[in-house]
């Protein structure tokens, strides 16, 4: 009864050892990133920080928030008589497939994005000197596709130039700007 007993223990402990060693060998990978995109930040003066988890080696979900988002590479003037600015953030999701990535770093190689996503806020507009300032409201549903390629090293450090087109469903952002825009970047992100 007694070696009966010693085996049933020695099997739990066995199990349980297997099983840590299991859960430590699965949490080996990173299953998170935060990034920045360095560029935009530098060219435009507009801060996208974005979030992916992981879902398996080659695919992940993302959110990101966009603080002094601007329609494409519009440039803001604040001369007189010249006065445009966007007073606009925008909040987007997305899915992101991986392609040919090297096998020891996953989530890397070329990748496919959908996203969605919302911007909110105006853009001002003064056309002549003293003339009225002009309001557009921004507030629009944006849906597109970006590409790019995701760089890894040590499954912590990654560095992603990317390109996306988006295609805006408001019709006073379309008639102020046009329907069709294009964002391009570098993002900079850490795993963990």
């Amino acid at each position: 009864m007694c070696i009966f007993v010693k085996n049933i223990y020695m099997k739990k402990v066995l199990f349980a050892a297997a099983l840590l060693v299991g859960a430590t060998s699965a949490n080996a990978q990173a299953l998170n990133e935060v990034k920045l995109n360095i560029f935009n930040t530098i060219a435009i003066q507009s801060v996208e920080l974005g979030y992916e988890h992981f879902i398996d080696t080659n695919q992940s979900i993302g959110f990101e928030l966009h603080i002094n988002d601007r329609f494409s590479y519009w440039r803001e003037s604040k001369t007189e008589g010249k006065i445009r600015k966007f007073n606009t953030n925008s909040i987007a999701a997305n899915y992101n497939m991986y392609f040919g990535g090297r096998e020891d770093e996953h989530a890397s190689g070329f990748m496919v994005t959908p996203f969605l996503k919302y911007r909110f806020g105006d853009y001002e507009r003064q056309r002549e000197i003293d003339g009225p300032m002009e309001v557009t409201d921004m507030n629009s549903f944006i849906i597109g596709i970006g590409g790019g390629y995701k760089i890894v090293r040590f499954d912590s450090f990654s560095v992603a130039p990317f390109v996306s087109i988006a295609r805006n469903f408001s019709e006073e952002v379309s008639d102020e700007f046009m329907g069709i825009e294009v964002n391009a970047g570098v993002s900079i992100g850490y795993r963990f």
